[in-house]
C-alpha cells in the first residue's frame, strides 16, 4: 500500500493522471478495512499497532563498511 501512495504522491506532484492509482490506493483502504473488521468478528480485540508504532519497533540499519587502507 505504502508504494501505492507514493506513486500517486508523485503523480500529483508532477501534475500528471493519477485516477487509476488514487483508485487502487481506495480499493486497498476498502480491503484493509474489510480484513480488520473480519478480524474483529473473529474475535480479535487487541490494539492494532499504527505506524508510529512499528516504526519505533523496527531495528535501526547499521551498514558496517571494511576500512579501506
Amino acid at each position: 500500500m505504502a508504494d501505492v501512495e507514493a506513486s500517486v504522491r508523485d503523480l500529483v506532484n508532477r501534475g500528471r493522471e493519477c485516477t487509476e492509482g488514487a483508485q487502487a490506493q481506495l480499493d486497498l483502504r476498502r480491503k484493509i478495512n474489510l480484513l480488520i473488521s473480519e478480524w474483529k468478528a473473529a474475535g480479535g480485540g487487541e490494539v492494532l499497532p499504527d505506524i508510529r508504532a512499528r516504526v519505533r519497533l523496527r531495528p535501526l540499519k547499521t551498514e558496517s563498511r571494511p576500512v579501506r587502507r
